[in-house]
């Protein structure tokens, strides 16, 4: 799936499924927030699809409403299980 992109307080953020497993990953999905340009920085959500059962379908179809409000709820990379965290 080609990643969609974008924009958060004039800054632009590359929007990808993350891959990672979780023990609910037949209802929900992580999903990375990339900053483009030089400043890398990265920041994960979960997203739990509605309608359509294939996550990069319905990453896809998802609004940009929609993915304003996951990246409102993301957290960056370095506390999530995805980035790595582990308590």
């Amino acid at each position: 799936m080609p990643s969609r992109t974008i924009k958060v307080g004039g800054v632009e953020w590359r929007v990808l499924p993350s891959g990672f497993v979780t023990q609910y990953d037949a209802d929900e999905f992580g999903v990375l927030f990339v900053r483009a340009g030089g400043q890398r920085e990265v920041r994960m959500s979960r997203y739990r699809p509605r309608r359509v059962r294939s996550r990069l379908r319905s990453l896809a179809d998802c609004s940009d409403e929609t993915l304003l409000e996951l990246f409102a709820s993301s957290q960056p990379s370095d506390t999530s299980p995805e980035g790595g965290y582990t308590p």
